[in-house]
């Protein structure tokens, strides 16, 4: 079942931060173990709040914001998907995160909607 992990108030270094080469390791590391388990079908960090762009449709009208949809102390990071046998190894992974020691990982099922294409 497809598992969706998603990363919330991970302040994670840039490229240039004497951290980085280690968190970078680290988060490296996590994905080659989901790999070696055969459960990754994809990972990706996102670029700060402060590029996001809202798009919403009311009577007919487009509204097209700059910034999240909502001001909120939480921000996303980013997220892996994941094909897990089940429920347990779904949050088993998302301990060993390493975002999860600075952020909190949401973990949610992906729904099966009969009909609707997917591309992993």
């Amino acid at each position: 079942m497809l598992y969706l992990l998603v990363i919330y108030n991970c302040d994670r270094p840039e490229p240039g931060d004497p951290a980085f080469p280690e968190a970078l390791a680290r988060v490296n590391a996590f994905a080659d173990e989901c790999r070696r388990r055969g459960v990754f079908v994809s990972g990706h960090p996102l670029q700060g709040e402060h590029t996001a762009t809202t798009v919403s449709v009311r009577e007919g009208k487009t509204l097209i914001t700059d910034g999240p949809f909502l001001e909120t102390h939480e921000h996303l990071g980013g997220v892996y998907v994941l094909d897990c046998r089940d429920l347990d190894e779904a949050l088993e992974l998302a301990a060993l995160c390493p975002m999860a020691e600075v952020g909190t990982i949401e973990v949610r099922p992906v729904a099966g909607v009969p009909g609707l294409s997917h591309q992993a």
